[in-house]
């Protein structure tokens, strides 16, 4: 294992570089939270694809084809879906708007004060994700180091929080990409084509499990449904999405870098589940499923790629973690502290300054609740819900809804938000009812109390379209450096 160890050590001490580095190009509020507005279509698809595709696209993505088959690539092939769908219809006006949250837009499109509450949804929703990102550490590094589950989460936590305080966006896109890269040659190139020939190719595998393993929808119609409503429609939506959305240089980098981005997360879904039904003929009585992706790294790799791949899946896990981790600071100090303690105009270096403290302080609370917890899937399903339940129909509403309003956006936050809290607490985290029924909820009070409250002023209207045109007001730029392709 001194090889793979090696690899392993080499990929976290470059990760801690490109946070050194990025802290030096981070020089102003723009550079720190969206990297300047200056990715080119090259690094924003790649970045992209990082963020969404974390440790569940990789490790659960796996776990499910063990256990369902083919039909296992469901969930991240939603993922895919709702990463299309806001690149083509949603990704060139969230770009223009030149906002660094999605509270700002609501802010914006509304004429204000929905912007605390929505924030705290939002932030929310980013601190689980963060958490479950950071929990999923213990999992890798037990198979790495037979580590201690409270030291594996404190390593790798650890880790993102240095490099995402250092240098904000700057520091997480570069190791994005880097991240993006080593997913792409661990699970597509290398992993892949392993697992199906250990497994006896595709003949042995159809020979060897029930034929379900290979029903397109064999998963099930009613968790198909679920996952499109919280996955597909969640990436429409979410702060950590969108903030990568503002990285983008133009509109239309927006546009087709995240559609390449998209496709590549359909590809990555089927891979993930091809993999997991390998492992299901290779090791039929697993304990659990998502033992799978470790079971067969570790014992069907060659030297050194077992390394990479192991990489790999400590790269989904990072960009997912580090992408909620900058999201979740950037909610709570620009739309929940800021608003709360009213704001104070300062220099641009005195808001790196507090964008970084608040990355670090949030980084030590996010560690702090991983260690506390234990179910992943319980966590992410709160986070996904709550998002879906409460912000949906508030924001793409007002996309496009002109009669919508600022108290029926509030109205749906604060009727979706309680109803998914009151019918999880009711039904269970893990049924599906609270967010059908929270999200009929949402709508019925966003549709009704903005049809019984005065319709938006015109010159909010006004200024929201000249915004979506892309006719805002410039932000400063401390310097001028090249644009990354």
């Amino acid at each position: 294992m001194a090889i793979d160890y090696t690899v392993i050590v080499v990929y976290l001490l470059g990760m801690l570089a490109m946070g050194w580095w990025g802290m030096r190009r981070a020089k102003s509020k723009s550079e720190f939270l969206v990297a300047g507005r200056r990715l080119g279509p090259a690094m924003y698809s790649g970045t992209m694809a990082a963020i969404v595709l974390g440790g569940a696209s990789t490790i659960g993505g796996v776990g499910l084809g063990y256990q369902y088959g083919l039909s296992g690539a469901w969930m991240v092939f939603t993922i895919g879906l709702g990463l299309l769908a806001l690149s083509v219809f949603f990704s060139a006006r969230i770009a223009r708007l030149k906002v660094y949250t999605v509270s700002e837009m609501l802010d914006l499109r509304y004429g204000g004060r929905a912007g605390v509450i929505s924030g705290v949804v939002m932030w929310a929703y980013t601190l689980m994700l963060a958490v479950t990102s950071t929990i999923a550490y213990a999992t890798i590094f037990d198979v790495l180091f037979d580590m201690n589950r409270t030291v594996a989460i404190v390593l790798g936590g650890s880790i993102v929080v240095a490099y995402s305080t250092l240098g904000g966006m700057w520091s997480i896109t570069l190791t994005d990409m880097v991240q993006f890269v080593v997913k792409t040659v661990g699970v597509l190139l290398l992993l892949l084509p392993i697992a199906v020939v250990k497994a006896g190719g595709f003949s042995e595998m159809k020979d060897q499990l029930p034929t379900s393993y290979f029903d397109p929808l064999g998963i099930g119609g009613e968790t198909i449904f679920t996952y499109v409503l919280i996955y597909t429609f969640g990436m429409l939506i979410g702060q950590d999405i969108w903030q990568r959305v503002f990285t983008a240089r133009s509109d239309r980098t927006a546009k087709w870098g995240g559609t390449v981005a998209g496709t590549y997360c359909l590809a990555y879904a089927l891979a993930g589940a091809v993999i997991g039904t390998a492992a299901k003929v290779l090791y039929p009585q697993l304990g659990s499923a998502d033992d799978a992706f470790a079971t067969i790294v570790k014992d069907e790799l060659p030297v050194g790629v077992r390394g990479l791949v192991l990489a790999a899946a400590l790269a989904a896990v990072m960009s997912t973690s580090s992408g909620a981790l900058i999201a979740c600071a950037t909610v709570a100090n620009n739309d929940i502290w800021s608003r709360l303690r009213g704001k104070v105009t300062g220099g641009e270096r005195d808001e790196v300054a507090g964008n970084r403290a608040f990355i670090l302080i949030m980084g030590v609370g996010v560690i702090g609740t991983a260690i506390a917890l234990n179910n992943v899937v319980e966590a992410l399903t709160v986070a996904y819900n709550l998002l879906v339940g409460g912000l949906l129909v508030p924001i793409l509403g007002g996309l496009l809804w002109k009669r919508g309003t600022v108290h029926g956006a509030l109205a749906s936050v604060i009727v979706g938000g309680l109803a998914v809290i009151g019918l999880m607490a009711g039904y269970g985290i893990l049924a599906n009812e609270p967010v059908y029924y929270g999200l009929l909820l949402s709508l019925a009070a966003y549709v009704a109390v903005s049809l019984a409250t005065p319709a938006t002023d015109e010159a909010v209207l006004t200024a929201w379209r000249e915004r979506l045109a892309g006719r805002g007001a410039p932000e400063p730029v401390s310097e001028p450096v090249p644009a990354p392709q």
